[in-house]
């Protein structure tokens, strides 16, 4: 900055404007809290729900009696009426603990799924859906995803068909976390054909609907990872949903569920983070500890160095990670930045995940050192909820001003 600047910058005090990057109390308060309630599910009790399956009820129930599955609903609902901000730094240190994908996945969709509810829902919506998801008392599960269209949402099949009442929805979903133990799906139907709609975003409508088994086959898919959280394939035949519990207007269902879009990927940037800072903390360890040819190995700089960049760069995927939360809690324009932290949190992430396998040698490949199943559930943020190329050509196209290139 020139002297200019300088001067100028001494008589306007909007032209330097002072960054705080102290540690916040409350935030701290929060990081704090959870820590202790995770050392009660220890690392011993995240491997044996990844051998044998079945979701952390315990851990669940724990969770809402703490009162954080209402972290960022309103209070007039029952929750503590903080941020997206402060939402994320509670998962990062689920993650972090070692509970990593499994932790922080049984709890995920509680706490950011139900936004375009709150952002949209009726006040009779509102009280009779958040108080039960904030107590613990209903899980929720999240229905976008569909076999055929993909990422390609605009084109979903599944359609609700107008009834006298309300709805019969149809169709099928893939890729549904919780589905065998949730109560409700917040799901996005078709009702009105995308060949009638001026835009392909328009005619879609949003449901908060039972998931009735009756209604809907439930089929729990077979994965690499996170096997205590489960996922599925929803096959749905006349499942019936009523007026009420329709979200907002018919056909507007798309533009509402951007309110969930983003705070979910800024979510799952805070889960990586703490799933690699996690994965991180082993290899430290590790390093200090094992000895070859009279050292520990951790003198050796082949294995510093690596450890030592993983710190870099996941320190700075959190604060790219903390500036989308930031501007989705302050009503900001903020899809880039929630894309960009997805992205670059779930890559470095991966990197501090093969980074702490190489460095525990062959225990690395062994489970009972924890590090490869951080490495892979840490594929779960590479994957989702949306693709590392699509989030590049976001990025391409809305912020670089290049033409669309699908």
């Amino acid at each position: 900055m020139n002297r200019a600047a300088v001067h100028a910058a001494d008589h306007d005090p909007r032209a330097l404007t002072p960054v705080n990057f102290q540690s916040d109390e409350q935030h701290d308060s929060i990081r704090e809290a959870v820590r202790t309630l995770c050392a009660r599910f220890d690392a011993h009790y995240w491997l044996e729900k990844d051998k044998h399956g079945g979701f952390p009820l315990d851990f669940h129930r724990a969770m809402a009696d703490a009162g954080w599955l209402g972290i960022c609903t309103p209070e007039a609902y029952g929750g503590s009426g903080l941020g997206i901000t402060e939402a994320s730094i509670l998962m990062q240190t689920i993650a972090e603990s070692g509970a990593g994908l499994s932790g922080a996945s049984s709890i995920h969709m509680n706490i950011f799924g139900l936004q375009p509810v709150v952002v949209y829902g009726t006040e009779e919506q509102k009280h009779r859906f958040l108080p039960p998801l904030v107590k613990g008392e209903q899980k929720a599960c999240f229905g976008v995803t569909e076999p055929d269209a993909g990422l390609d949402t605009t084109h979903l099949k599944t359609r609700a068909e107008r009834v006298k009442g309300g709805y019969v929805l149809h169709g099928r979903k893939v890729w549904i976390s919780t589905a065998q133990v949730a109560d409700r799906i917040l799901i996005l139907t078709r009702t009105t054909p995308i060949e009638q709609c001026k835009k392909p975003t328009q005619g879609m409508t949003l449901f908060y609907a039972p998931l009735d088994h009756r209604y809907v086959d439930i089929r729990e898919i077979d994965k690499m990872g996170r096997h205590c959280v489960d996922s599925n394939e929803l096959a749905i035949d006349g499942l019936p949903v009523s007026d009420e519990d329709r979200v907002g207007e018919e056909g507007r269902g798309f533009e509402y569920i951007l309110h969930g879009l983003n705070p979910e990927r800024v979510l799952i940037a805070s889960e990586a983070v703490g799933l690699g800072r996690a994965a991180l903390n082993r290899a430290v360890n590790y390093a200090k500890e094992r000895e070859v040819f009279g050292r520990a190995i951790g003198k050796n700089q082949s294995i510093q160095h690596p450890l030592a960049e993983s710190w870099i760069e996941l320190e700075a995927a959190e604060l790219l990670t903390r500036r989308a939360g930031w501007k989705y809690d302050q009503g900001l324009p903020c899809g880039p930045d929630a894309n960009a932290a997805k992205f670059y949190a779930a890559e470095v992430g991966f990197r501090a995940c093969t980074r702490a396998v190489a460095t525990h040698g062959g225990m690395g490949y062994a489970k009972e050192y924890h590090v490869e199943r951080y490495l892979r559930e840490m594929m779960i943020p590479r994957i989702a909820p949306i693709s590392p190329q699509l989030i590049l050509c976001h990025i391409a196209e809305k912020v670089l001003g290049l033409p669309k290139s699908y």
